[in-house]
């Protein structure tokens, strides 16, 4: 073999080793966009100013807000089930200061390049909700971060779609919902909406006018406690709670994809029960509102028995955690220590907190990839001995 031959083939060799970790790097960023999700449309916080306040039930505990840029750009869409993120300047209640934090709330409505929508329930004891109720007006100025979330809406495909929402959980439901009626429907869609009474619900005239006007669109609705002049067939569909009783009753089959949103009590008996009636995981979204971040269903892979010592080092406080102690973020607030948190979910980045030593095992996907070294603590747990930078 010459020398020319020689070097050919070398060169070649290196091309092809060249090639494949092109590949390989190629695979992995494709792997990890799909498991973070698209990019924030905008870095940081922008400026929005609340065009339309809006009552949407009787007593005025739910109401919702349109935003509109105080930049006048064109919004970009975000995809049906996501949220914003809202810094607020939260006054301080007993023994607290007036502080910064960051809130949550899912859009209720679908993409549209002029504003965006929120419906926000009133929470007794809720700092963020009372300041929307409270302080926020047609008019006022708000910083808001760009749609997130791991909770959305997939392609249709054919299948059947099933969107199941508790309470103000239908929120990114109405989204999902408003979304795929302005396509051409190639599935049925089945609305499941579970509410205490005619009262709680929001948005029912326009729920009544979608489902007359869609008739592959099937409206559920379920009052857990109805009230003596509401009548069944009419005013609801279905006495008691959203189960799986009711959803193998109702649906044709399990071969559908599922959207559930709701109280952590919803998602505890229905995603399991989903799993047990064949329902493959794939098809089964879910997404718990408030503090609920235990991704239900899902195993513990240590035992009960086991405990690690968490050290918190600017606190100074070392902690000892079991399963009982839930995540490290509720960990950490039993104990009366602060860490700044949002969504309580995974998405937001709120909790981002510096790992000094040690691991930790996610409960579920985070939907916010908060970078090597650092953990999200409202859906951690230790896996080892740890030191946070908290």
């Amino acid at each position: 073999m010459s020398r020319i031959e020689l070097l050919t083939g070398i060169v070649a060799v290196l091309a092809l080793q060249l090639l494949a970790l092109l590949g390989l790097a190629l695979y992995r960023f494709r792997r990890d966009r799909q498991t973070r999700g698209p990019e924030p449309a905008w870095p940081g916080a922008r400026r929005f100013r609340v065009r339309r306040r809006a009552p949407e039930n009787g007593d005025g505990s739910i109401v919702s807000f349109e935003l509109e840029p105080v930049d006048g750009q064109p919004l970009p869409a975000f995809l049906p089930g996501q949220f914003l993120g809202f810094e607020l300047p939260l006054p301080g209640g007993a023994g607290q200061a007036a502080s910064t934090e960051i809130r949550c709330y899912s859009l209720s409505d679908r993409p549209d390049p002029d504003h965006y929508r929120v419906t926000i329930r009133r929470v007794v004891g809720g700092r963020g909700s009372g300041y929307f109720h409270d302080q926020v007006q047609v008019g006022t100025v708000l910083s808001v971060r760009a749609p997130s979330g791991r909770f959305r809406l997939g392609p249709d495909d054919g299948r059947p779609l099933v969107l199941i929402g508790g309470g103000i959980g239908i929120t990114p439901m109405l989204s999902m919902l408003a979304s795929r009626l302005r396509q051409p429907l190639r599935q049925d869609l089945w609305l499941f909406y579970g509410t205490r009474d005619a009262t709680d619900q929001i948005m029912g005239s326009w729920l009544d006018a979608a489902a007359r006007q869609h008739p592959q669109l099937h409206l559920q609705l379920c009052h857990s406690r109805p009230a003596g002049n509401e009548r069944l067939g009419l005013d609801y569909q279905h006495a008691g709670h959203v189960d799986l009783p009711l959803l193998r009753r109702v649906l044709p089959s399990p071969h559908c994809h599922f959207h559930v949103c709701g109280p952590r009590a919803m998602l505890e008996s229905l995603v399991p029960a989903l799993r047990d009636w064949g329902v493959p995981e794939a098809d089964i979204h879910y997404e718990a509102f408030g503090p609920a971040s235990l991704a239900p269903g899902q195993p513990h892979e240590a035992g009960e028995d086991v405990a690690w010592q968490v050290r918190f080092t600017r606190s100074g406080r070392t902690l000892s955690w079991t399963q009982r102690r839930g995540s490290l973020l509720e960990l950490a607030e039993a104990a009366g220590l602060v860490i700044d948190s949002g969504c309580r979910a995974g998405s937001c980045g709120s909790c981002r907190t510096g790992i000094e030593s040690g691991a930790v095992r996610y409960r579920q996907a985070p939907g916010f990839d908060c970078g090597a070294g650092h953990c999200l603590p409202c859906v951690c747990v230790p896996a080892s001995d740890l030191a946070l930078s908290a």
